[in-house]
Parts: C-alpha cells; structure tokens; sequence
C-alpha cells in the first residue's frame, strides 16, 4: 500500500502442494504457498519481492528487499525495503526493516529493529545576511 513499488512482478512461484529442504535463493519476484525449511535469500543489488500466503510455513532465514507476509515465519527476517505484515502474519524470530506497515491480527514473537540507512542528516536552517 505506502511506498510500493509498482513495477515489482512475481517471477516464480512454490505451489500449495510443494515442499522445499535446503535453502532458496532467488531473483525478482517469488510467491511462497507450499513450505520451505530452509533460508530464503534475494539476490543482493536486485529489486526484489517475495510474497509469503497464508498457507505459507517458512522455517529459516528470509531475506529481501521488499516483503508481504500473511502465513508463518520462524526465524530472522529482515527487510531492506518494505515490509508488510497482513492480517494472518506470524513470525517467531526477530525482524529487521526499513519501512514497515502491519495489519491488525499480524503476530511477531520476537524484537522489531528499524535499519537505518546511512547516517541521520540533519539540516540546520541559517538565515542569510544580505549586505545593504
């Protein structure tokens, strides 16, 4: 919803029925419904997206850019662009993101921590002297 990026597609997809050990490494967008024991890493430098359903169950690490969740996660998770936690999101493990909406009913059992990018910069307004 905020900030999401338009363009994002969902290049593949791990069906209701399938079930993944070992880790998944992937490229733009993926679509999680089946299970994976195992991490889940976006290539880095790529825009990604990785979609995880309702029926969805990771155990292991996820990372990625952006990130919409409505099943189960247990383990780290972390988030370098956006991170949407629906209705029916549970992840046991800590999170860590730079933007984050969540819904109503979304559970984490673990800490929250914002990454932040860079140095903070702040700007100090200073009049200017206008000689006469």
């Amino acid at each position: 919803m905020f900030g999401r990026n338009a363009k994002s597609e969902i290049d593949s997809l791990v069906g209701i029925s399938a079930r993944i050990e070992g880790d998944l490494c992937f490229t733009g967008g993926l679509r999680i419904d089946g299970e994976v024991h195992g991490s889940v890493i976006a290539a880095e430098g790529a825009d990604s997206m990785l979609v995880v359903s309702e029926h969805a169950r990771i155990e292991g690490e996820v990372r990625c850019g952006n990130l919409i969740v409505n099943g189960y996660i247990a383990g780290p998770v972390y988030s370098s662009e956006m991170l949407e936690l629906q209705p029916k999101a549970c992840i046991v493990g800590d999170v860590h993101y730079k933007t984050l909406e969540m819904h109503g009913g979304a559970m984490v059992t673990g800490q929250l921590t914002h990454m932040q990018t860079g140095e903070p910069v702040f700007h100090l307004a200073t009049a200017e002297l206008s000689e006469a």
